[in-house]
């Protein structure tokens, strides 16, 4: 009930900046918590960083200092300002975001298709 596009990725050198955007559509009200994972080819998806329903933001250490998300809820978009891009940042980046529906408070996660982001000089 919730789909997500991811937009802003592409070629960049080592030391530059790109932002990444997520938009959600369809049943938007549900969504809790959104963020940003990554995947490097024979790698496991990793989370990067998140942006809680509560405001909070959580990063995974290797990104820490060098990116940062937001969120506009009223334009349901989250970013990911990246600053500082390293070879190692390589990697497709998916849109996440979580909802709880139900009485039981079932838990449902969507994705969007990724976007590629290649740091390279």
């Amino acid at each position: 009930q919730v789909q997500l596009v991811e937009s802003g990725g592409g070629l960049v050198q080592p030391g530059g900046s790109l932002r990444l955007s997520c938009v959600a559509s369809g049943s938007i009200v549900s969504i809790n918590n959104m963020g940003w994972y990554r995947q490097a080819p024979g790698k496991q998806r990793e989370l990067v960083a998140v942006f809680t329903s509560g405001g909070s933001t959580n990063y995974a250490d290797s990104v820490k200092g060098r990116f940062t998300i937001s969120r506009n809820n009223a334009k349901n978009m989250v970013y990911l300002q990246m600053n500082g891009l390293k070879p190692e940042d390589t990697a497709v980046y998916y849109c996440n975001a979580d909802s709880f529906v139900g009485l039981w408070r079932k838990r449902y996660d969507y994705w969007g298709q990724g976007t590629q982001v290649t740091v390279s000089s």
